[in-house]
């Protein structure tokens, strides 16, 4: 939904006990590595956890360039990644560049203290890894852009008035729920870092909470608009988060950067009228614009004590909020975020109809009586290879199918995982009967996961495809699992032509 009017009302947030502001990151080991689908979650946002690398290498497609969505693309310094888990849900991947954060201890606190962070206002940090040299953020992801691409790269029409306030408000809100719960340091606080979800609602990422490095420089952007004292000592405190606060404010009244100084210069002689972006023609209210040019200027204060607080700021803007009850996709003029109606269904198989029904009685007398024909040819051993350990993996996998076809799930998930671990053959076949066993013992993670990997070894195998269908189903993401479905349908299509053709 978009934001109504009691979404916008102040929240306050009391002071914790410093003491209580850190949690050791040895818990996060105990978590299993990838996992998000922690049911405590925050307003459906899953608690932080680690991932490995294999994950997040997988969801971005070994970090291609095509999956790059951070300023400046390939050229920035730390680049972010959209991806997509296992779970089918979108996921931003912040890589940092080799040896930013040496010691992995210290990221992973770091990380940990900005993943306890809950908040309407922000992209929720969600996991982090380290690897190697490797380090690396997972958060939201957010499908509607930056703030900077709204309003500096627009095609057709800009952010009205009333849309640049409730930015304002938003991100004002995050800063000071962060800071009242013990991080008020925002790093490199721009225009790029206000992003927008589903609903077009402003978020703050929570990238900016970590630095860029253990030791390294805090703003990427040019020195004009970093805070006087910043140029002195090098060191982010809570005061330049406000200076900086303060330059998006002037990039969200003027519609373009423009230097503080030259901005400054223009409000002390009073040309109010002059700063406002032209592309607002006129659109706007003398008064709140000169409220929110008076916060601008109090922000960009030389002297770091005559700056507002975080407090201050959502105290100031929140009387502002002129639009409350129209959602912000209206405002920004975009179409709602909703998910596509399911794709039209094929003509099924009977191993179809039964993956569409969830029928796993009936799924399970397919795979029974379709044994192992579908791995002809996959698996030819040399002389060599016969082994004693490879007949104990036969063993272990006839163990499997006898437990399998008596509907002893939980021992046939026993014997086909030692076939699978051995790895010496692989088999479609396996992984799809350990996938029905998983569904059948209401693991529908597990089920998902050897489907997968079904495709993986037989990738044109409608089997692999309908097995993922029915535990995406369990897994309640009916789009996708209609999809799948309808993949399936469209590879055995595929495959009878084939064979009338031959």
């Amino acid at each position: 939904m978009g934001c109504c009017q009691s979404s916008f009302q102040t929240e306050t947030h009391p002071e914790k006990d410093q003491t209580q502001q850190q949690q050791e990151p040895q818990n996060l080991s105990q978590s299993s590595p990838g996992a998000v689908a922690d049911p405590a979650v925050t307003n459906g946002v899953p608690s932080f956890s680690e991932f490995s690398l294999a994950d997040l290498k997988a969801a971005t497609n070994n970090f291609s360039s095509d999956n790059i969505v951070s300023e400046s693309g390939e050229k920035a310094p730390n680049l972010v990644y959209k991806g997509r888990l296992k779970n089918r849900k979108w996921i931003a991947v912040k890589k940092f560049t080799k040896m930013a954060w040496p010691d992995p201890k210290q990221f992973a606190e770091e990380a940990w203290g900005v993943g306890k962070l809950r908040h309407k206002r922000l992209a929720n940090l969600i996991g982090y890894c380290c690897d190697g040299d490797e380090r690396l953020l997972v958060a939201e992801y957010m499908i509607n852009d930056t703030l900077a691409k709204h309003l500096f790269h627009w095609e057709n029409q800009t952010i009205e008035w009333a849309m640049r306030l409730r930015v304002a408000f938003c991100i004002a809100e995050a800063l000071d729920y962060c800071s009242s719960e013990g991080h008020p340091l925002y790093h490199d606080l721009n225009a790029y870092r206000v992003i927008f979800d589903e609903d077009g609602d402003p978020r703050l990422s929570c990238f900016g909470l970590m630095k860029n490095s253990r030791d390294g420089k805090s703003y990427s952007t040019n020195l004009a608009y970093t805070p006087p004292e910043y140029l002195r000592n090098w060191r982010v405190t809570p005061e330049s988060v406000i200076y900086s606060f303060g330059t998006v404010l002037l990039d969200l009244i003027r519609g373009k950067h423009i230097p503080p100084s030259h901005a400054l210069d223009m409000i002390r002689g009073k040309n109010v009228i002059l700063l406002m972006d032209s592309h607002l023609e006129g659109k706007f209210s003398t008064e709140e614009a000169t409220v929110v040019v008076g916060l601008a200027s109090q922000c960009l204060q030389y002297e770091p004590w005559e700056r507002p607080s975080t407090r201050d700021l959502v105290a100031t803007l929140a009387p502002l909020q002129i639009k409350p009850d129209v959602p912000s996709y209206v405002m920004l003029r975009i179409s709602k975020y909703e998910e596509s109606p399911p794709t039209p269904q094929r003509a099924l198989s009977p191993m179809g109809e039964a993956c569409s029904r969830h029928d796993l009685t009936a799924i399970h007398q397919i795979l029974v009586m379709n044994h192992y024909k579908d791995d002809e040819g996959s698996n030819e051993l040399s002389f060599q290879e016969w082994t004693q350990q490879m007949r104990d993996m036969l063993e272990a996998r006839k163990r499997g199918d006898y437990a399998f076809r008596d509907k002893d799930f939980k021992t046939a998930i026993d014997c086909y995982s030692q076939f699978i671990d051995v790895g010496t053959m692989v088999s479609s076949t396996v992984f799809a009967r350990r996938s029905l066993c998983y569904l059948f013992c209401d693991q529908p993670d597990a089920a998902l996961a050897d489907a997968m990997q079904a495709q993986i070894v037989n990738p044109d195998w409608p089997t692999a495809f309908y097995m993922q269908s029915v535990a995406l189903a369990k897994l309640d993401m009916q789009k996708d699992a209609a999809d799948m479905l309808n993949e399936a349908a469209g590879l055995e299509e595929k495959k009878q032509r084939g064979a009338k053709g031959s």
